[in-house]
């Protein structure tokens, strides 16, 4: 939900329609979301939750400082689904965004400022807050072939 570096930190849980910005956090080495206007807690997203970002997407890129005009470090995409990786490994970073086109990008990768909304959680979320499923949309496949790999 939150990185392993980002444990330090005081966070709270992504809801639908939150403004977020990507941000660096003082004591730490990773870069996560925050919301608008409250830089010193963490927003935490569960797998699966839908962003849209103001502007393409940034990544960190040494030559992106150097040569601006040649597009290093952009992505070209607007819209994200939070997902982790490398979970086998406890030491390294695990919260990363999938792209439209497949690419998947750490968080931590991110260059700081960049402005998104959360626009959808994913289907369990309601049911963890509440211990209710949450509801289900008729085009939502109901087999093991819905589960889908984070």
């Amino acid at each position: 939900m939150c990185d392993y570096s980002l444990h330090g930190v005081a966070n709270r849980p992504a809801k639908v329609g939150d403004k977020l910005v990507s941000t660096n956090f003082i004591n730490s080495f990773t870069r996560g979301f925050t919301e608008v206007g409250e830089p010193k807690v963490a927003v935490c997203l569960m797998p699966g939750t839908e962003l849209a970002f103001e502007h393409d997407v940034e990544v960190d890129h040494i030559f992106g400082r150097l040569m601006p005009r040649l597009g290093f470090g952009k992505t070209g995409q607007r819209v994200a689904r939070f997902r982790q990786v490398n979970l086998d490994r406890p030491d390294t970073h695990h919260d990363a965004l999938e792209f439209p086109n497949g690419k998947i990008v750490l968080v931590t990768r991110l260059r700081a400022g960049q402005r998104a909304t959360v626009l959808q959680l994913p289907a369990g979320a309601s049911e963890a807050k509440t211990g209710r499923p949450a509801a289900r949309s008729r085009s939502e496949p109901r087999g093991p072939e819905s589960v889908h790999a984070a």
